[in-house]
C-alpha cells in the first residue's frame, strides 16, 4: 500500500511538473512574440553607397516601410568601393551605388545580378534619356540590365562673370595664356588625359600610342597656365576666392556651382562644344546578395521622386526625374561623355606624376 500511494503521489507530482513545465515554455514563446524588433532577429540589407546617397532619415523611412534594418557602408573613392566589393569575407553587400565605369568592371568580374526592371516601377519617372539603358555604356550586356541611373554631374566650366563677357565656349580656355595663374583644374590623371585628348578631338577614353607624347605636352602647357590643381570642393572655392580665379573646370560639376554661388561668387556655369566628362551614378543589385528581392525594393525607393529631389536640395547634384536647371538656355554647347574605363589607368597615372613634378615638354 505504502509503495503504491508513493507511486501515486510520484505520478501526481510528474503530471504537475510536465503542466508548469509546458506553462513556462508557453510564456517563453508568447513573451518572444511581444519583444520588439530590435530584440528579434531582422532581416538586414547591406548598402555601399557614397556620402548622401542614404541620409539616416532616408534610410528609416525604408526600414520603417520595410520592417527591415539598413546597414550603409560609405566610401570616398572608386579604390575603396573596389576593394570592398572584392573581399571574400564577410557577408558582403546587397545593393551598391557606382559609377559607369565601375558598373562596367564590376560586370566583367561578375560582381552584380541582373535586375527585373519591371519590378522597378519608378523608372517610368525617369527621363527618357535615362530610360534608354541600352544606349548608357557600361550598365547592360545585351539585353541584360545590371544598373539604374541614380545621379550625375557632367564637368563643366564654371567661370567668373565680371571677367568673362561671354561663357566660354571651349576647352581651350584653360590652356589661354590670357588667363596665365587664373585657372583651376582637377587633379586626376586619368581625367586630364581625357581633357587634352577632347581638346584635340580624340577620343577621351582611348588613346593610341603614338598620341600619348604630344598629349603629355599639352598637359605640361597645361600645368604652367594653372594657379592649382585642387581635390576637393571645398579646396576649389577656397581658391577660387582667394584669387580672383577666371575659369575653373568643375570635376564636381553642378555641386561645385551650387556651392560658389551660394558663397555669393558671380559665376556661370557651361559644357563647352567638345563636350563634358560626366560620372553617372547608378544603382545595381549583387551577385553575393542573399536579400535580391529587397535590393530591388531599395533601388526603386531610391528613384521615388521624394527621395531623388532630396538628394537634389541637399547635395545639389542632379537626379534622373528632373532636367538640372544650370543646363538650361546656352549652358550646354557640347554633347555629355559618361565615364568609361580608359586604355591604361597606370600609364596615365606615371605620366601624370612626371608631369606634375616638373618634367619638361622635351622628356616626354
Amino acid at each position: 500500500m505504502v509503495a503504491m500511494a508513493w507511486q501515486q503521489r510520484a505520478r501526481a507530482f510528474a503530471q504537475r511538473v510536465q503542466r508548469v513545465c509546458t506553462l513556462a515554455l508557453l510564456a517563453m514563446v508568447w513573451s518572444v512574440g511581444l519583444m520588439p524588433c530590435s530584440a528579434r532577429a531582422t532581416t538586414v540589407l547591406r548598402v555601399l553607397a557614397w556620402p548622401g546617397y542614404a541620409d539616416p532619415d532616408i534610410v528609416a523611412v525604408f526600414e520603417k516601410r520595410y520592417g527591415v534594418k539598413v546597414a550603409v557602408t560609405t566610401v570616398a573613392s572608386d579604390a575603396v568601393l573596389r576593394a570592398l566589393m572584392a573581399r571574400a569575407d564577410g557577408p558582403g553587400f546587397d545593393a551598391v551605388a557606382a559609377n559607369t565605369a565601375e558598373i562596367s568592371r564590376m560586370v566583367r568580374q561578375g560582381l552584380l545580378a541582373p535586375l527585373p526592371v519591371s519590378d522597378i516601377p519608378n523608372t517610368a519617372r525617369q527621363l527618357p534619356h535615362f530610360q534608354r539603358l541600352q544606349s548608357i555604356a557600361g550598365i547592360t550586356r545585351g539585353e541584360t540590365v545590371y544598373a539604374l541611373p541614380y545621379t550625375y554631374s557632367e564637368m563643366g566650366l564654371i567661370y567668373d562673370r565680371q571677367q568673362f563677357s561671354a561663357p566660354p565656349q571651349t576647352l581651350a580656355v584653360l590652356w589661354d595664356p590670357r588667363w596665365q595663374g587664373k585657372v583651376l583644374a582637377f587633379d586626376s590623371s586619368s581625367h586630364t588625359f581625357s581633357l587634352a585628348a577632347m581638346r584635340r578631338g580624340l577620343s577621351p577614353f582611348h588613346i593610341d600610342e603614338g598620341q600619348f607624347s604630344p598629349l603629355a605636352k599639352d598637359l605640361v602647357a597645361l600645368r604652367r597656365n594653372v594657379r592649382a590643381f585642387y581635390s576637393l570642393p571645398e579646396e576649389s572655392l577656397e581658391l577660387f576666392r582667394a584669387h580672383h580665379v577666371a575659369v575653373m573646370h568643375a570635376n564636381y560639376g553642378q555641386q561645385q556651382f551650387k556651392q560658389l554661388r551660394d558663397a555669393g561668387l558671380d559665376v556661370g556655369y557651361v559644357v563647352p562644344r567638345e563636350g563634358a566628362l560626366a560620372w553617372l551614378d547608378c544603382w545595381a543589385m549583387t551577385q553575393r546578395s542573399t536579400q535580391k528581392t529587397l535590393a530591388v525594393q531599395w533601388i526603386d525607393y531610391m528613384l521615388d521622386p521624394t527621395v531623388s529631389r532630396q538628394l537634389t536640395k541637399r547635395q545639389g547634384l542632379a537626379n534622373t526625374l528632373d532636367e538640372a536647371p544650370a543646363l538650361s538656355g546656352d549652358a550646354l554647347a557640347g554633347p555629355i561623355l559618361w565615364l568609361e574605363p580608359v586604355e591604361d589607368e597606370a600609364r596615365r597615372t606615371r605620366l601624370w606624376q612626371r608631369i606634375l613634378s616638373g618634367d619638361r615638354p622635351d622628356r616626354f
